[in-house]
């Protein structure tokens, strides 16, 4: 049986959250993110022995059986790559479907984020419209967070704009962005709010928080939020300048039907 240290799955997370901290998308504690592990990866690995179990704040009865790696709360995302066993935790969701068995990690006693609840119900959501869908990821970037100060909180509007900032947005999130208002993070409100939005999309923004994203492997989510900040920063930087030279509704289909994109027809005029 294979010591989980050594499996590339866990490299692979603490390498993003190194360049996440990086960034700068993940302050202090701040940001999470969650992996579905696959039922190979569980066999490879020694994760069989039921540590301690944890209680969680919903039920996931979808989820009941699936193990999943997930950050620490409190956790520094700085902190993951040099000490993994500390800040990171791998649990299975046991069959009362509200309660997580430790089976690695959190060596320090502590728990997964305070965030779990979105990110198990994204996770139910995500596989319900795309069984490869194994990757939640959340955090703080500076730009998107700003433009949720300053742009119009509807799905439409916010895609729109993004889209609008750089053409490579319509054909990498070709579906758009949902946007939620502020709302108490941590809560089963928030989560169940997130998958809902998840239903349609990858990307979620949290207005006057951050970033929620959706994908296969860790390289999709992260560069989901890598070209969703970009266009952000872009956006805030022309800032009140007038544009003279957009990108119009008309650039973006003539670009999307050269690619061959399908695209939220509803979101351009």
């Amino acid at each position: 049986m294979k010591n989980v240290i050594d499996a590339p799955f866990l490299k692979e997370l603490t390498k993003t959250t190194s360049n996440m901290y990086r960034l700068g998308w993940d302050e202090r504690n701040g940001g999470n993110i969650s992996y579905l592990l696959t039922d190979e990866e569980v066999e490879e690995y020694d994760l069989h022995h039921v540590i301690r179990e944890i209680p969680v704040s919903f039920r996931s009865d979808d989820l009941i059986g699936k193990c999943f790696l997930v950050t620490g709360t409190g956790k520094y995302f700085k902190n993951c790559e040099d000490d993994p066993e500390n800040n990171l935790g791998i649990v299975r969701i046991k069959e009362d479907g509200t309660t997580a068995e430790l089976l690695w990690g959190y060596s320090d006693g502590g728990k997964f984020t305070s965030e779990m609840p979105a990110h198990m119900m994204s996770h139910s959501a995500r596989l319900k419209v795309n069984p490869k869908n194994r990757i939640i990821m959340h955090c703080h970037p500076l730009n998107i967070m700003a433009m949720s100060f300053t742009h119009p909180l509807n799905d439409r509007d916010f895609t729109r704009t993004i889209w609008k900032m750089n053409n490579e947005c319509i054909y990498v999130f070709p579906e758009g962005m949902g946007v939620l208002p502020w709302m108490i993070s941590g809560s089963n409100e928030i989560g169940e709010a997130t998958a809902e939005k998840m239903m349609q999309y990858r990307i979620v923004v949290w207005a006057n928080h951050g970033i929620y994203g959706a994908g296969e492997t860790f390289d999709e989510a992260f560069g989901l939020v890598e070209t969703v900040e970009k266009s952000a920063e872009i956006y805030m930087t022309i800032g009140e300048r007038e544009i003279i030279n957009p990108i119009t509704d008309e650039n973006l289909k003539r670009f999307a039907a050269f690619a061959g994109i399908d695209y939220r027809k509803d979101f351009l005029d």
